[in-house]
């Protein structure tokens, strides 16, 4: 059976944030283990997911592309980062201090600004000289065997090879205004697909993406799979539908 349905940007972040929540390994470190879950737009529904309780997702941003001309203005005192011991959160760790205390199969939680999904690749917009959150985690990480999830809608898809960018990005030419720099990096991907897949058993296929009227940067799924999967799916999207915008 077959069906399509469309999602806006925020109800995508909500169906990827639905579905970090339910993976096993997920639950599994909930009971004994450790996962972060550093700022960012994502991350800030993973973290509602998580603690099962709204915030405030303004104070829950990192590096931010808004418009140019005409940027929101908010004042909001910044969320400490979410760090998980056993499930229960750790005020006194954060995204970096955390890691001393990982090891193998504890998560870390990172969201990404640029996608090629068909090689497994996303990359990372870094503007700070040290290389932000992935420069100073991703050692850690490799060298302690955690697992890294990188939870990003499929509207961050660039049809450019992503490594290669980054290395157009970091090269001496002359630069007029500021240029960020890209960090490729390797993890679990997880998408609205897999989402889908993981919550209803589905096979969700992009066939078209963007919109209008707050659809901008959206998502147009072809879902196959068993009647009652397929069903079940219409339905989970239908009950995300709606979902407001982050700003």
């Amino acid at each position: 059976m077959k069906a399509e349905v469309v999602l806006t940007v925020s109800e995508s972040k909500r169906l990827i944030a639905r579905g970090v929540a339910s993976l096993r390994f997920i639950q599994d470190k909930l009971e004994k283990g450790i996962i972060v879950v550093p700022s960012g737009s994502t991350n800030a529904y993973i973290y509602e997911e998580l603690m099962g309780e709204p915030i405030d997702k303004r104070a829950y941003l990192a590096g931010r592309t808004w418009p140019a001309a005409n940027p929101p203005v908010w004042d909001v005192k910044p969320l400490p980062d979410l760090v998980l011991v056993n499930g229960q959160p750790d005020t006194s760790l954060n995204r970096f201090t955390a890691l001393e205390r990982m090891s193998a199969g504890d998560v870390y939680i990172k969201g990404a600004n640029a996608l090629n999904y068909n090689t497994g690749v996303a990359g990372v917009s870094i503007g700070n000289p040290t290389g932000g959150t992935v420069g100073g985690a991703l050692g850690h990480i490799v060298g302690r065997k955690l697992r890294l999830l990188i939870p990003v809608g499929l509207e961050k898809e660039v049809p450019y090879d992503i490594t290669e960018a980054s290395q157009l990005l970091a090269n001496d030419e002359e630069q007029l205004g500021s240029v960020l720099s890209l960090f490729p990096i390797h993890g679990e991907i997880f998408t609205e697909i897999e989402a889908l897949g993981i919550l209803c058993g589905v096979d969700a296929i992009p066939v078209a993406a963007g919109g209008i009227a707050g659809a901008e940067g959206g998502i147009r799924l072809l879902l196959l799979g068993e009647r009652d999967d397929v069903s079940d799916a219409v339905e989970l999207v239908q009950s995300i539908q709606g979902e407001p915008p982050l700003l």
